[in-house]
């Protein structure tokens, strides 16, 4: 008891308070990944946009880790959340496009799959998501209540996410009636808040999986650009991205508030690659793909490889810049492992822990990386080392490119290199495994 009384005259003397010391003294970390939504890589101060201003996304990327070969699900948006909740890449995941269910959700996660959401619940985590579900529908049995978190707000539906000033969102399995003049964004913003401010008295698992700037692209005000030089539409999408950055400085504020700043582990990233042309935004005007090839729906780097960012104070060494490829199967072990916990034994994984990464060490040298896209039609890609392997369909021959030489994938090399185009194309078939829910499709003839 006199032990007590000292540590709790120590913290009122040094203006600490309990919480505080719970945060940042050897507790489990909490864990929060900030997912955008279509978000391109040039749409970033960090990643080099002059035009777009996001101070608290470049803060996050100067005081922690950015990821110059971070790699998502797939180039769309259920499937890559898919990857990201399951742990498992295209090759083995039980959603590989979007299908939507009318009239509200996409095809759900089979019964019995387990979340990162789960195993961190398992392992004395509060779980909450906020934002866009898209792995199911009302009354699936998969909605996010279902599959491991203790609290939800948002989108079921992503086709219903396209819209910012929606007639209704979720709150668990609650249907909230909204009067359509609503901006959705900052309602989610400011439930994520709440709901992280009432839970840290225990670690946390936080996924808020923000829509800006998906799809429809409406804001409330155009902020700093309205007296830009600017095409409306793209007044339109800075003020989203910039608006978005402006809640997660918020989120950061409110976790300094909290004494939970030290002891928590960030990740930001996108879902996929930039959306092409849409409403009238153009993707060169923000160079919204940066160096890459092509963008969401398409194998090349710029559908797949996204901005992504970890910071974690005192943990991760801040101003690094990272070049080890990782994807998003891979933050499901990493989640458990910085929890301290282990994956069940018959747990099965496509990923590994980057916790190692995070900490300044190299990961273990590992294979490859798998995605393929039943979008449209079958597309499949596979990157081993600095090659890169594709296939636009399964009518056409795969094309191999060396992202060092060449990370704009401009110069197909199979040809000069035969005997590691098939190696590649064996590897591509053998990290996959048929499913009859996605039945490798041609594209349609051309009339």
């Amino acid at each position: 008891m006199k032990t007590i009384t000292r540590i709790l005259l120590v913290l009122v003397l040094s203006g600490l308070s309990p919480l505080t010391l719970w945060s940042q003294t050897g507790a489990k970390p909490n864990i929060i990944f900030i997912l955008a939504d279509d978000l391109g890589w040039g749409d970033l101060g960090c990643y080099g946009s002059d035009k777009i201003k996001t101070p608290n996304i470049d803060r996050l990327a100067a005081e922690g880790m950015r990821f110059t070969s971070a790699y998502c699900g797939t180039s769309v948006c259920a499937p890559s959340r898919a990857a990201l909740m399951t742990g498992l890449h295209m090759g083995h995941n039980p959603i590989r496009a979007n299908r939507e269910i009318e009239p509200e959700g996409q095809a759900p996660l089979p019964n019995g799959t387990v979340t990162v959401a789960q195993l961190l619940k398992d392992a004395g985590y509060k779980t909450a998501t906020m934002g866009k579900w898209g792995l199911g529908f009302p009354g699936s049995g998969s909605e996010p209540t279902d599959r491991g978190f203790d609290f939800n707000f948002g989108y079921n539906c992503q086709r219903e996410a396209h819209h910012y000033y929606p007639e209704h969102l979720w709150r668990n399995k609650e249907r909230v009636e909204l009067d359509g003049r609503t901006y959705s964004h900052d309602l989610i913003a400011d439930e994520a808040i709440k709901w992280m401010q009432a839970n840290t008295a225990q670690p946390f698992f936080l996924y808020l999986a923000f829509t800006i700037p998906h799809a429809q692209y409406e804001t409330p005000d155009l902020g700093i650009y309205a007296d830009k030089p600017w095409p409306d539409v793209e007044k339109r999408v800075a003020a989203m991205v910039t608006r978005m950055d402006r809640s997660i400085g918020q989120l950061l504020d409110a976790l300094k508030q909290a004494g939970a700043d030290r002891n928590t582990l960030i990740f930001f990233a996108s879902d996929n690659g930039a959306m092409g042309s849409n409403g009238g935004h153009q993707l060169e005007f923000f160079d919204s793909t940066g160096p890459w090839r092509g963008f969401k729906r398409s194998m090349y780097e710029g559908g797949l490889r996204v901005p992504a960012i970890a910071w974690w104070p005192d943990k991760i060494k801040a101003g690094q810049v990272n070049d080890t490829p990782w994807a998003f199967w891979d933050f499901l072990p990493t989640a458990v492992d910085v929890a301290g916990a282990k994956l069940p034994l018959s747990f099965k994984t496509d990923g590994i822990s980057i916790k190692p990464l995070l900490l300044g060490k190299r990961l273990p040298k590992r294979e490859y990386l798998y995605w393929e896209l039943h979008e449209r039609y079958f597309q499949q890609a596979l990157r081993m080392g600095d090659w890169k392997a594709v296939r636009p369909s399964i009518n056409q021959p795969v094309e191999l490119y060396n992202l060092k030489t060449d990370p704009a994938e401009t110069r197909d090399v199979a040809a000069r290199y035969p005997a590691l185009a098939q190696k590649m194309i064996a590897l591509m078939q053998s990290a996959r495994t048929d499913s009859p829910d996605w039945p490798i499709k041609p594209p349609p003839e051309k009339k």
